[in-house]
């Protein structure tokens, strides 16, 4: 790897310090200090149980102890610079920030200052951003504390991170299962998923409280899945890209990672803003209409009680595919619901069995545009072998994007010439448009990006929410994923099958873990998605069905 950060020792002065703070607190506290959520560790914080050090302390403790073998890192802060300012904001005594002292993690396409941006990629091996993305910004406002910059396929291309240049990222699952029985080279090691999976291996393995991904086509929800924490889409526009180096720049959308639903909406309460920088940024005339269009949580004060909630069960969702395991805990998520008091309805989204085709030629078609840039001239890597030969100082620059990139920008520019614009690339944008006609019709909230005042009410014999599975299987093998047989191959994006649709429509999705295979031990996820802006009722629906995950 290009980056790793060097590790130091701790002063005994920062030991001290940490040992004052959490003279209140328990040693089983401080031993697992890891695997607290936010809003316990912030909690803990503001009583003065535990210190900014201590968090900081525990984040860098993994990463030493782990992260050789999952790989989720490319780059991390100074530990010493970081235990400095640690000590700083424990000396300050006042916790006002919602995320006051929280060690977080972005993914290495979130354009930052003090750290370099590769995005997983030789071709940005030495880029170093003279600003911070928005969303980063409007964290360190809030007062979280970056640890690093997380592993990713490069460019956001790929749906197992097997396809950086920093190598893959391996699922951690092991770590949490046996801490002693953890070997890289073994046969049966599983990815972590992708695009964002190296931010979702942080997570689920204690080295950060949070991370930051980017969701293209599932690729924030994927890895959760894969990894057995929370993976959190927001509407497309709700957070601000502007920082975020563009695969697709239509489906691009920030992505939260946590361990629970309640971390996820502390972090999307923060960087959920409208930014003058993005185009694409919801304006506040349309988070407006937003807000006053009824939901289900505005209209029910008891967050347990799903009286009155109506779950659409689409039945293009049951493919042949879909494992066993997979097909009975979604089973048990719908039951659950209904034992809240949901309404469970069979819904049907025709345009679903083609998104995943229609996905695969506008997604590679705007990054063919997009990944342009990358020429040596204007940004990134230069080959030194084009000072010798101009005719090829292209080629040669060029050449070093990884094969995965490679295909993709095959495949979109062909999709974008003069011969085939019409054959595809206008035949997807009119799937697309079917995709999200299936979304609007099915739900009861309108949608505000199209709303009228004659759709002020909400059409009561329609859904509130869908409930899906994420994947189609648990983590694959990683030899599985990097082997160059055909069927490997097409089955890695297959996978996204489930998760594609919600991206082409810009609608909020989430992953939410519900349990773990009964054939191999892995996690599975189950997936709600809500109508466009209707973020709230979504992340209030996964609170109460993660409660469900430890029920038998």
């Amino acid at each position: 790897m290009f980056y790793r950060a060097k590790f130091f020792n701790y002063s005994r002065n920062y030991v001290n310090v940490s040992k004052r703070m959490l003279s209140n607190s328990s040693k089983d506290q401080r031993k697992h200090l890891w695997s607290m959520t936010i809003i316990e560790a912030a909690n803990l914080l503001r009583q003065k149980k535990i210190s900014t050090v201590s968090l900081v302390k525990e984040c860098f403790s993994r990463i030493s102890k782990y992260d050789a073998e999952i790989n989720a890192f490319i780059e991390v802060q100074n530990e010493k610079k970081l235990l400095d300012k640690a000590l700083e904001i424990d000396a300050k005594g006042s916790f006002n920030g919602s995320l006051d002292g929280i060690p977080v993690a972005y993914k290495d396409l979130f354009c930052t200052s003090s750290l370099s941006t590769t995005c997983g990629s030789f071709m940005l091996k030495n880029f170093k951003s003279p600003f911070n993305a928005t969303v980063i910004n409007f964290l360190e406002e809030a007062g979280a504390i970056m640890i690093g910059k997380t592993n990713m396929d490069e460019f956001g291309m790929g749906a197992a991170n097997v396809y950086s240049v920093h190598g893959p990222v391996y699922n951690p699952q092991s770590i949490l299962f046996d801490e002693n029985h953890f070997e890289k080279n073994d046969g049966d090691q599983r990815v972590a998923g992708g695009s964002s999976g190296g931010s979702a291996a942080a997570v689920a393995s204690g080295m950060c409280f949070a991370a930051l991904g980017s969701d293209t086509g599932g690729s924030v929800r994927l890895p959760a899945s894969y990894c057995g924490i929370v993976g959190f889409k927001p509407s497309y526009g709700q957070c601000s890209r502007w920082g975020l180096i563009a695969y697709a720049n239509s489906l691009d959308t920030v992505g939260i990672l946590t361990r629970t639903v309640s971390d996820a909406q502390m972090i999307y309460d923060v960087i959920s803003k409208f930014d003058v920088n993005d185009s694409t940024s919801i304006t506040p005339e349309v988070r407006s209409i937003n807000s006053s269009i009824p939901s289900f949580f505005k209209l029910n004060s008891n967050a347990d009680d799903l009286r009155g909630l109506r779950v659409g069960v689409p039945k293009e969702y049951f493919v042949s595919e879909l494992g066993e395991s997979i097909v009975n805990l979604w089973k048990k998520g719908i039951s659950y619901l209904k034992s809240h008091g949901a309404t469970i309805v069979s819904v049907s989204c025709p345009s679903t069995r083609y998104a995943l085709s229609a996905y695969y030629i506008l997604a590679p078609s705007e990054a063919s545009s997009n990944l342009a840039r990358f020429d040596g001239v204007r940004y990134g890597h230069r080959s030194e072998e084009s000072n010798k030969n101009d005719g090829m100082l292209y080629a040669n620059t060029r050449g070093r994007f990884g094969k995965e990139v490679k295909k993709r920008i095959i495949l979109g520019t062909y999709a974008l010439t003069a011969g085939s614009y019409g054959n595809y690339f206008l035949q997807a944008q009119k799937i697309r448009r079917m995709v999200k006609s299936d979304f609007d019709r099915v739900f009861k909230r309108p949608n505000p990006l199209r709303f009228t005042k004659k759709d002020s009410g909400c059409n009561e014999n329609k859904v509130d929410v869908l409930i899906t599975p994420v994947t189609i299987s648990t983590a694959p093998k990683i030899e599985d994923c990097l082997t160059t047989n055909v069927n490997n191959f097409i089955n890695t994006y297959v996978n996204d099958v489930f998760v594609v649709p919600a991206s082409l429509a810009g609608i909020p999705a989430i992953s939410i873990p519900f349990g773990i295979s009964s054939i191999d031990g892995f996690p599975i996820g189950l997936q709600l998605i809500t109508q466009y802006g209707d973020d709230d009722t979504l992340l209030g629906v996964a609170k109460v069905l993660e409660k469900g995950a430890n029920q038998k």
